[in-house]
């Protein structure tokens, strides 16, 4: 496996890939990586010729007192499980490649940006928008590669492809969870033994939500009443929000049809934890 710490690198590969006739796909992340990541390479390995995995701690989306300086890094390991996931390359720059001096240029998605987790995290879409905006333009790949834990990133990204005619499919890949139903994240690793213990709740109220919607339920304010309740019952858990919101715009709804995003974010401790599901309801 290939690994590049420079744009005029990854460009060369991007040039031969063309050359040949090959596709490639991208999988932007921050390292630190578990299953939900490695799932996003091997459907990269399966749909495209190539796959280029990026690793690059992004200081521009991390707002004043958030976790950039201890955010888990364990570049060796990293690359180790990238190789058994049949990666072909590994793109892992130093912040001066991608934010060289004078660098002045932002992206921002207005409207998507603000809702939920930007309520909250003021910039930090901001900064996605940009570092993806710039991989994108570095690596030229056919495809690339999101996880739907973090969905409102991949509503934002998709948006961003779209208005911007990027020439790249943007990919949604289920959620990969551990075995109690958490939601697979580098962060988890923050955890206390008890956090973790605890931290399954979102997951169950989540499925509570789904189970009353199944049944017919979809009056927003009972549906999520039920799931509070669910999370508040569980003491260790601090609840940021519980929304439901549509996909187009990321806007609450009253009754739930169409496509409907159902999204909670919590701190267990001092650990940030967002989870999701995602619904297509039949319009009424």
């Amino acid at each position: 496996m290939k690994v590049f710490k420079t744009i005029d690198r990854l460009r060369k590969l991007r040039r031969d890939t063309a050359r040949n006739d090959l596709s490639i796909g991208l999988v932007p992340t921050m390292g630190y990586l578990h299953d939900g990541h490695i799932e996003l390479v091997r459907r990269s390995v399966r749909d495209c010729d190539v796959t280029v995995a990026s690793i690059f701690v992004n200081p521009t989306q991390f707002g004043p007192g958030e976790d950039f300086e201890s955010y888990p890094r364990d570049l060796k390991r990293d690359i180790k499980l990238l190789k058994e996931a049949r990666c072909d390359a590994v793109f892992c720059p130093e912040a001066e490649e991608l934010y060289p001096a004078g660098f002045c240029t932002t992206v921002t998605v207005e409207g998507l940006s603000e809702q939920l987790c930007g309520r909250y995290r003021p910039g930090h879409f901001r900064g996605v928008a940009t570092v993806v905006t710039k991989l994108l333009m570095s690596a030229l790949p056919d495809r690339a590669y999101f996880g739907r834990k973090d969905a409102q990133q991949l509503i934002i990204i998709e948006r961003m492809a779209k208005d911007l005619n990027m020439p790249c499919r943007i990919i949604g890949v289920p959620t990969v969870r551990e075995a109690d139903g958490l939601a697979m994240s580098s962060r988890n690793s923050y955890l206390t033994p008890e956090e973790r213990a605890a931290a399954p709740v979102l997951y169950r109220a989540l499925c509570a939500a789904k189970e009353m919607i199944d049944s017919g339920e979809r009056d927003t304010k009972r549906i999520l009443a039920a799931a509070g309740k669910i999370i508040n019952s569980e003491p260790m858990v601090k609840l940021q929000y519980l929304e439901a919101v549509s996909r187009e715009n990321l806007l609450p709804v009253e009754t739930l049809r169409g496509k409907i995003l159902i999204a909670v974010a919590a701190f267990l401790g001092k650990t940030r934890l967002i989870d999701n599901i995602m619904l297509d309801l039949e319009e009424s």
